[in-house]
């Protein structure tokens, strides 16, 4: 199945549409992108549609709804969830400014201490 985004004026994505992979599919047996967007344009209307990969196999990353669209980048970025989380370029993925510590203990981020702290029970 190929997946396919709807995105606003400000390219934050609003929708993901499922589509058949035949649809994307030309004469050749070669999947083209443009085929998608004429598809999903016939059924939710005029509007600006990129292709997403399930796998992040291009694009950088899955969409979701809330992502962003980055043109210089060709990339889907999650929103950032912290102020003090910064962007990997290679990956386009938020990464905390420290490593999560290693191992299977319930860590979370702490903005306010600017550290992982560990769940309590």
């Amino acid at each position: 199945m190929a997946h396919f985004t709807k995105l606003d004026e400000n390219n934050i994505v609003t929708n993901v549409y499922v589509i058949n992979n035949k649809v994307i599919t030309d004469s050749n047996g070669q999947e083209q992108e443009q085929l998608g967007i004429d598809f999903c344009k016939s059924l939710w209307g005029e509007g600006n549609y990129k292709q997403t990969s399930y796998n992040g196999n291009f694009r950088k990353n899955y969409a979701a709804v809330g992502s962003t669209y980055d043109s210089v980048r060709d990339a889907f970025i999650e929103p950032q969830p912290y102020p003090s989380w910064i962007l990997n370029e290679d990956t386009c993925k938020w990464e905390a400014p420290i490593p999560r510590p290693q191992g299977e203990l319930p860590y979370v981020w702490s903005e306010e201490q600017q550290n992982w702290v560990l769940l309590s029970e």
